[in-house]
C-alpha cells in the first residue's frame, strides 16, 4: 500500500471530472465477480483473478452489463490472456445478447485501494490494442468488501486509460505545447465516477438469486440422511444393531415426517420473502407516519398537531415533503376508476381459479376410478383362471360376466 507521500505512478493526475465519462454498473456484474471470488478462494486455485465485461457505450456513457470470465497464461514473466479463447468466449457472448447490440467495455481484477499495479499492464495494453481503445478498468478491493458498514460505498472503482507525459509537480493540470523532444506518453489509469442501474430482468434474476441462497442449506438430501441415520445407528461389540426403544422409534418417525418436499421448501421460501417484503414496507410506512408526526405545529392541521415539546419536533425538509406528497398524489392512480367493473373482473378470474381445481380434482378422481377398475379385472381374470386349472373337464362351469375392468372409463 502507497501512502499519500509516495502516491501510485500509475494514477493520473488529471481529474475524473476532465474527460466527462460517466459509467452505469449492473449488479448482475457484482455477482458474477463475487461468486468468481467466492469460488476461487475456496478451492484455492492459483493465478490472478481476471474477467471481462461487455456493455454499451451510448455517447460519454458506458454501461456495464455483463461479466464473464478469463482464461489466464503466464508468458515471459507476465500474465496474459489467451487469445484465441479470449476470441471466442467474446464471440459467444456477442451471439447471447444481440438485442440490444453489446460489445466489449473492459475487463475486471482483484487490486489495492491504493491503485493499479505494473503487472496488470501486459492483460491492459493488449486489450487497447486488440479489441477496445477506450477500454475501463474495474478494480475490486477485498480488503474493503470484509468492512461490514451501513451505508459504506461499493469496495470497487472503475478507472478509465489516458495517456500522459510525465511532468513535474508544479506543471501538473497545465496545458502545454506538444514537441519534438518531449519524452513519450505513459499509459495511466484515471478514476471514473459510475453509478448503479437496476433493470426488471436483473430484479427478477436477483430475486431468484435471494431465493436459492435461502433454499441453499435447508435440508439434506433424503437418501444421504438415510445413508447417515444407519451409519450412526447403535451397533454391539459384534456389529449388530440394537433394537431402539419405543420411544426412539417415535422420535425418528416423527423426524422423519418433518422434513419437507423440494416443492414445500420453495414455497415456505416464498412466503417467508413475501412476509419480510410486507415487514418491510410496514416499517417504512410507519417511518412516514413517525415523521409527518413530529412535524413543527405550522406544517400540520389544527386537527392533526401534536403536544409535543419544542426540542421534539423534527426538522422539516421540504425534499422529503415533496416525496412523501409525489407518493400519495400516485396512490390514486392504483385505485380503479371502474370498481364494479373490476370486481366482477375479479369474481371471474377467481372462478376460472375454483373451476380448474375442480376440474383438476374430477380428473384425479377418474385415473384412481381407472386403476380400481384394471386392478379388480386383473383379480378377476386370475381367479377364472384358477378356477379352470382346479376344474379341466368343464363340469359346474358358471358363466364369468365381464367385470367393472373391462369398462373403459
Amino acid at each position: 500500500m502507497m501512502g499519500s507521500a509516495d502516491p501510485n505512478p500509475l494514477i493520473s493526475s488529471q481529474k475524473s471530472s476532465d474527460s466527462g465519462v460517466q459509467a452505469v454498473l449492473h449488479p448482475l456484474v457484482l455477482l458474477t465477480i463475487s461468486d468468481y471470488i467466492t469460488r476461487h478462494t475456496l478451492r484455492a486455485q492459483e493465478g490472478p483473478i481476471v474477467g471481462a465485461m461487455i456493455g454499451q457505450q451510448n455517447g460519454r456513457e458506458i454501461t456495464i452489463e455483463h461479466a464473464f470470465e478469463c482464461a489466464t497464461v503466464e508468458k515471459d514473466g507476465n500474465v496474459v490472456l489467451q487469445a484465441d479463447w479470449f476470441a471466442q468466449r467474446l464471440d459467444q457472448m456477442k451471439i447471447i445478447h444481440k438485442s440490444p447490440q453489446l460489445d466489449l467495455v473492459g475487463w475486471y481484477t482483484v487490486l489495492p485501494k491504493s491503485g493499479p499495479t505494473p503487472s496488470i499492464l501486459p492483460i491492459h495494453s493488449w486489450i487497447l490494442s486488440e479489441h477496445n481503445e477506450s477500454s475501463l478498468l474495474l478494480a475490486f478491493h477485498p480488503e474493503e468488501a470484509v468492512q461490514h458498514s451501513a451505508g459504506s460505498k461499493l469496495p470497487l472503482t472503475i478507472y478509465e486509460s489516458n495517456y500522459e507525459a510525465d511532468e513535474p509537480k508544479a506543471e501538473q493540470g497545465e496545458d502545454k505545447e506538444m514537441r519534438d523532444g518531449d519524452p513519450p506518453l505513459k499509459l495511466k489509469f484515471r478514476e471514473l465516477p459510475y453509478s448503479v442501474e437496476t433493470g426488471e430482468a436483473e430484479m427478477i434474476s436477483m430475486d431468484f438469486v435471494a431465493r436459492g441462497a435461502g433454499n441453499a442449506t435447508v435440508v439434506e438430501p433424503r437418501e444421504q440422511k438415510k445413508a447417515t441415520t444407519k451409519s450412526t445407528a447403535e451397533t454391539d461389540p459384534k456389529g449388530k444393531q440394537l433394537a431402539k426403544a419405543p420411544e426412539t422409534q417415535d422420535k425418528d418417525h416423527e423426524f422423519q415426517e418433518s422434513v419437507l418436499s423440494r416443492e414445500d421448501e420453495e414455497m415456505v421460501s416464498a412466503l417467508t420473502a413475501k412476509a419480510n417484503a410486507i415487514k418491510m414496507l410496514q416499517s417504512r410506512v410507519n417511518l412516514l407516519s413517525t415523521y409527518l408526526e413530529q412535524l413543527p405545529p405550522s406544517y400540520l392541521s389544527p386537527n392533526n398537531a401534536t403536544n409535543l415539546a419544542p426540542g421534539q419536533h423534527t426538522t422539516p425538509s421540504h425534499t422529503i415533503l415533496r416525496s412523501i406528497q409525489a407518493l400519495v398524489n400516485r396512490l390514486s392512480l392504483l385505485v380503479p376508476s371502474d370498481t364494479k367493473a373490476y370486481e366482477l373482473e375479479m369474481l371471474s378470474e377467481a372462478n376460472d381459479v375454483q373451476l380448474m381445481e375442480l376440474l383438476n380434482d374430477v380428473m384425479q378422481s377418474v385415473t384412481e376410478a381407472r386403476d380400481v377398475g384394471r386392478k379388480y379385472g386383473v383379480v378377476e381374470s386370475a381367479k377364472s383362471h384358477s378356477k379352470k386349472l382346479d376344474n379341466p373337464s368343464g363340469l359346474g362351469q358358471t358363466f364369468n360376466f365381464p367385470g367393472t375392468g373391462d369398462l373403459a372409463i
